[in-house]
Parts: C-alpha cells; sequence; structure tokens
C-alpha cells in the first residue's frame, strides 16, 4: 500500500461522507467535503420552529456491527446521542401488538444531527457548494459547483458520498466506468408530515409501523430524549404511497395523509408541514460496501451500497476509505 498522503475531495456530508472522511483523515490523508446543504448530517436531521422541532429524516438507528456499536458507545459517552424507549406497535392488519422493547433505538441529542455535528468538528466542510460536474486535468481531479466555479484545488481521488442517482449525475460528467454500477440503482422516494399541536396527544402509544394505508411510520417526536417545544409528531407515507405521488404538490400530499394520520391518532394537529426526500431509500438495497474505480481514482459510498440505515451508511463510508488509502 503506498502510505503517502494523498488530497482527497469528498462530496456530500452525511454519515457515510463524514466516516469516510474521519477515516482517511486519520490516516494521514487531507480530505476536503462539500456538501450542498447549509448544514452536515444528510438525513439525521431536524426541522425547527419559533416553539417546535422536528426529526423528519432518519427517525432513529440501531447497531449491530461490533465496529458501530463501539462507535454508539462513544457517542453516548460524548453525550450527543440517548437511547430511546418508545412504546412501539404495530397498527393495520393483525397489528396492535407491541414490538419487543430489547432492541436499543438510538437518538441524537438534543436533535438529529448533533452525532454528525460531532463528526465534522475536525472535517474541512465546504457547506452550499453544490458540485455539478468532475473532469481530470493530468491525473488530477477538479471540481465544479454552482455556487463557486471550478476549484483552485485539485484532488488525488475523488469519493461520492451521494443517493445513487445523484452519483450517476456527477459520474457521467466524466464518462467515469461505475456509471453502470450506479445508473441500476433505483432508489425510492418518501413523504414526511411534520404535525405540531397545542396539548400532549396520548393514543396509547409513542411510534407505530403502518402495516395499511398510505402511511407507514407514526412517531410522537416531542417523546424522545432533550426535545423541547410544543407537542411534535411526524408521519412518514411507505414508499409505494410516496412513489406515486413523488412530483404532488405538498398541499395535496397533506389533504391525502392528514385523515390518515388522524385516523389512528385519534387527534387533529394545529399545524402541519410536509417534506419529500426524492432518494429516501432502495427496495432491495446492495451489499457491495462501497464502490471504488483504482484506475480512476473515484468512489462510491451511502447507504444504498451497504443495507441501508444509518448503519450501513456510515460502514460504507469506512469502507470506501480502506479502498481509497490503497492510492
Amino acid at each position: 500500500m503506498n502510505s503517502r498522503p494523498r488530497d482527497i475531495a469528498i462530496v456530500g456530508a452525511g454519515v457515510a461522507g463524514l466516516a469516510a472522511g474521519q477515516a482517511l483523515q486519520s490516516a494521514g490523508h487531507s480530505v476536503q467535503l462539500f456538501d450542498k446543504s447549509r448544514s452536515t448530517g444528510g438525513r439525521l436531521c431536524t426541522r425547527r420552529g419559533d416553539d417546535w422541532q422536528a426529526d423528519h429524516g432518519a427517525q432513529y438507528f440501531t447497531a449491530r456491527d461490533p465496529d458501530f456499536k463501539a462507535q454508539v458507545q462513544q457517542w453516548l459517552s460524548e453525550g450527543v446521542i440517548a437511547l430511546w424507549q418508545p412504546r412501539l406497535i404495530t397498527l393495520g392488519g393483525d397489528g396492535g401488538h407491541h414490538l419487543d422493547a430489547t432492541l436499543s433505538r438510538y437518538v441524537g441529542v438534543p436533535r438529529m444531527g448533533a452525532p454528525t455535528r460531532q463528526m465534522s468538528q475536525d472535517l474541512p466542510v465546504q457547506k452550499q457548494a453544490t458540485v455539478d460536474e468532475l473532469r481530470r486535468v493530468d491525473g488530477r481531479w477538479q471540481l465544479h459547483s454552482v455556487e463557486h466555479g471550478w476549484s483552485a484545488r485539485d484532488y488525488d481521488a475523488v469519493l461520492l458520498a451521494l443517493p445513487a442517482a445523484q452519483a450517476t449525475n456527477l459520474l457521467t460528467t466524466c464518462d467515469s466506468a461505475l456509471v453502470p454500477d450506479t445508473s441500476a440503482v433505483r432508489m425510492r422516494g418518501c413523504w414526511a408530515l411534520m404535525l405540531r399541536f397545542a396539548a400532549p396527544v396520548d393514543p396509547g402509544f409513542d411510534a407505530a409501523f403502518v402495516n395499511e394505508g398510505p402511511l407507514a411510520w407514526i412517531a410522537r417526536d416531542s417523546n424522545k430524549p432533550q426535545r423541547a417545544g410544543v407537542e411534535t409528531w411526524v408521519a412518514q407515507a411507505s414508499a409505494l404511497w410516496s412513489q406515486a405521488h413523488i412530483e404532488a404538490s405538498v398541499e395535496e400530499v397533506l389533504s391525502q395523509l392528514l385523515p390518515a394520520f388522524t385516523a389512528w391518532v385519534g387527534a387533529t394537529p394545529m399545524a402541519a408541514s410536509a417534506h419529500r426526500w426524492r432518494y429516501a431509500d432502495c427496495e432491495v438495497p446492495a451489499r457491495a460496501g462501497s464502490l471504488w474505480s483504482a484506475t480512476e481514482k473515484l468512489g462510491v459510498c451511502g447507504d444504498w451500497l451497504n443495507g441501508g440505515r444509518v448503519e450501513g451508511a456510515w460502514l460504507s463510508g469506512r469502507h470506501l476509505a480502506q479502498q481509497a488509502q490503497r492510492l
């Protein structure tokens, strides 16, 4: 393995990109992350208003892999995550059953993105930089962003920590050999509702997997540890419903999903909003870990390449970092 320090660009500062950046920086390489958003974390995120907050992306995460379990223990000791123990049931079909409470579910505190803010503390992240083109000049990579044009710095390698469709768009700009791998992946969208109430609501559960109708998940967001503000719930539509209505307006989505939520919870919110995740998950997530072209010095990582979920994103980023160190 060539141990000479390399300059590596990482596009995407969600869990996968940050995990790759941490691993590479710890190995002595120079990294630069780019993200189109105003903050890091990807789907580990929280929407906030004057007197409310709601986790409208990832709802919680679990840990099964030994390395990720160790990371979770570190986050617990640093106080950026906490154990969430909701009254969890299933609804619809033969639902109404309380689910196994022995599975440990974790959330960021006081907001979902707290662990990714911790991960990004020592990493250089250029925010609000929408990378839309890659080019290779004399064996080095240059990146173009909508906001800043071509980067003044060039890089030995580029890692894309993006959903498959967005990775494909970038890889196509440089005719990468990885395009067939990413373009073959079909990701699904998800509509999420954020619902606020003037008073506490208690339907007898704090979270539920829903097995019929347009919704797939309902959660009392204000039940999570260290949450502040008014009573807040989150509801997420099923992948099937979301894909069928992916181009619908917010008004249309609310008109169809609010009655379904009210039917399960038995209360009508005083205010509601909706968010569309165009690339939420894959019907069948890959198990490749990551994609890496040694010839091009170009790679891709993300939860969709490692079974889905937050744990999969973290492991995928670490997996790609190992490949990239073989430059």
